[in-house]
């Protein structure tokens, strides 16, 4: 059993993740501004800002892996990348593992091509794909002594397009996870489900990987 910090605990991937690691007998504690509408039974909630490091330093130390699913929305629109690299540094030769949820555009297109970013991204949607490139940078440039990593959702991921557990998800290296008919999904349960296999056996270490169907 690990010892799960996940900042962003109530949000959308937050929620599913804290959803799961609870189910498996993890010990989960939810980080975030507002309390849950729907509590999971079993997780420590507590209140708190990612943006205010040191009063959270009780709740990070001790954990094995903090879990950042900040959305750089709202009043974090421009403080995303900050927040991750303010992660990053109290991390650093703690031992302890930072798992961070990505953005679709920062994954390859195809082996060995652009990223999806670099094919062009709509302007609504580009400063949120901007956070989520840069944060894989943040991370890159690390100091070896910080064990990370990131996984990239596909292009459909959010509240919007729920869906249910299925059980089942592909990971695709560093190339955006697509299915036969070309649609790029997963569900929210299902990303999750991924991200903490990943918690429990590591296979991608200061490194990210993509998931979908």
């Amino acid at each position: 059993m690990a010892r799960i910090v996940v900042i962003g605990g109530t949000g959308y991937a937050g929620g599913n993740i804290v959803a799961e690691a609870a189910s498996r007998g993890h010990d989960v504690v939810s980080v975030a501004r507002k309390p849950p509408q729907v509590p999971v039974d079993g997780v420590t909630y507590v209140t708190g800002s990612v943006l205010d490091l040191p009063s959270l330093a009780p709740v990070l130390d001790g954990a094995d892996v903090v879990v950042s699913a900040i959305a750089p929305r709202g009043d974090m629109t421009d403080l995303g990348v900050d927040a991750v690299q303010g992660l990053a540094d109290a991390l650093t030769g703690t031992g302890t593992r930072l798992a961070v949820v990505g953005g679709a555009m920062g994954s390859l297109s195809e082996a060995g091509g652009p990223r999806l970013y670099d094919l062009g991204v709509p302007e609504e949607y580009r400063h949120e794909a901007t956070v989520g490139v840069e944060t894989l940078d943040v991370l890159t440039a690390s100091d070896e002594g910080l064990d990370w990593f990131l996984v990239h959702p596909p292009l459909v991921f959010g509240a919007w397009e729920p869906g249910e557990r299925t059980g089942a998800y592909r990971t695709g290296g560093a190339v955006v996870v697509k299915d036969a008919d070309g649609n790029s999904y997963i569900s929210g349960p299902d990303f999750a489900l991924a991200l903490v296999d990943e918690i429990e056996t590591p296979a991608h270490r200061r490194d990210r990987f993509t998931v979908g169907y």
